[in-house]
């Protein structure tokens, strides 16, 4: 017999989730809760961008409402999932839905979420891979593979000299590893995107400590 080696518990049991699907629900309130992260403001309006598997049974599923509840900032295990589509309603966030059957995306069950508010915008394509864990493989146009199944920093800062060193110098302080990162920005001097996958789970002190850079918008962990 193999030895079956598993990266995370999620992968024997699944997540904690409200919903009937790993892949189509939690993983999908996985995926609209990144951009809700990253975005750091609700949005006046969504697009989502269904393909495959994800808009063949988005309704019947409830990957629709998984969706806009992770948009709302709601956890996998949140009651109100099932009311995402009302909240957002009362919030006055206008939702769209791009259903794309028939394409030839990598991966079933892969989702674009684009989120307005303003003249701000900001895209993000997530794939959900199974029991509750997602990738994402895009973020504003630009092409990453993150798994985000290990412990991940998502920063939004002003896009200024030396705000990469100040994060990077508090994570060597509490001695946690990078182990992979991602950077982006809306345009030079406007908003930028730090994406940080660490070695790991106790990054509290050190979260706590980033906060209070300058310049720093919001800090978020997913461990």
């Amino acid at each position: 017999m193999k030895n079956l080696k598993f990266q995370s518990v999620f992968d024997i049991i699944g997540p904690i989730m409200i919903g009937p699907s790993s892949s189509h629900t939690a993983g999908a309130v996985r995926i609209g809760k990144v951009i809700h992260s990253v975005f750091g403001q609700m949005p006046d309006e969504v697009t989502f961008h269904l393909y495959n598997s994800f808009a063949k049974t988005y309704r019947g599923h409830g990957t629709d409402k998984a969706l806009v509840a992770g948009i709302l900032g709601m956890d996998t295990d949140n009651a109100d999932i099932k009311h995402s589509l009302e909240i957002a309603h009362q919030k006055s966030i206008r939702i769209y839905w791009d259903i794309l059957k028939d394409s030839n995306t990598p991966h079933p069950n892969t989702a674009k979420i684009t989120v307005r508010k303003g003249k701000k915008s900001m895209s993000i394509t997530g794939v959900s891979i199974g029991g509750g864990n997602i990738e994402v493989t895009e973020l504003n146009g630009f092409s990453v593979s993150l798994k985000m199944n290990t412990p991940t920093l998502i920063i939004v800062h002003q896009d200024i000299p030396g705000m990469i060193a100040k994060v990077t110098d508090i994570l060597s302080e509490y001695h946690i590893n990078i182990a992979q990162m991602n950077v982006t920005r809306e345009h030079a001097g406007e908003k930028a995107i730090m994406i940080i996958e660490v070695d790991s789970r106790d990054c509290q002190d050190a979260v706590k400590e980033i906060q209070n850079i300058p310049h720093l918008h919001n800090v978020n962990f997913f461990d």
